[in-house]
């Protein structure tokens, strides 16, 4: 039980972000995040100890986020704000910045979820490529065309923003 708290415990904050991230909203992630939790607790025996412990936790938040957004996407779209996990990982930035920092949002909130996954898990969680196909049980090329096609989608959308903003504008290659 102690190495479950020991392996686990650092991750809750990462977990709470990639749940604000993906349920938009503060209260279901952290009830999300709740469930997730709930479940490593009851099925920590059942993992397999030789996997990746944090590929695994990350996978079970996944499914149950995704489960979650199917049951909402039949009650109507919730507009949700990536602010909230902005909230707890920045400082106040200066007002160009803001507005371009809510470009960037926007843009992010109109990406497909597939993609919006493995977008932020390789460059919001840092996650390998390998580690992101194993915590959504794709194949890494899957990884691969679906980061390419959400940084694609982002360089178009921001194409505009990037013209007036200048440079601080330009995208980051992660991985």
């Amino acid at each position: 039980m102690n190495e479950m708290f020991q392996q686990v415990e650092p991750m809750i904050p990462a977990l709470r972000r990639y749940a604000r991230a993906l349920m938009k909203e503060r209260d279901a992630a952290d009830d999300l995040v709740q469930d997730c939790l709930e479940r490593v607790i009851t099925h920590w025996d059942d993992r397999r100890s030789s996997g990746d412990t944090r590929s695994w936790v990350f996978a079970i938040l996944h499914n149950l986020a995704m489960s979650a957004l199917r049951k909402n996407t039949t009650a109507g779209i919730r507009q949700v704000a990536i602010e909230d996990v902005a909230e707890s990982l920045s400082t106040r930035a200066t007002q160009e910045d803001g507005l371009i920092y809510q470009d960037l949002l926007d843009a992010v909130d109109t990406i497909p979820p597939e993609q919006r996954s493995v977008l932020l898990l390789v460059s919001l969680e840092d996650m390998s490529y390998a580690e992101v196909a194993k915590t959504l049980d794709i194949p890494v090329g899957t990884v691969m065309s679906r980061l390419s096609r959400a940084r694609d989608r982002l360089v178009r959308l921001l194409g505009g923003a990037r013209q007036h903003a200048g440079p601080a504008a330009t995208l980051r290659r992660v991985k």
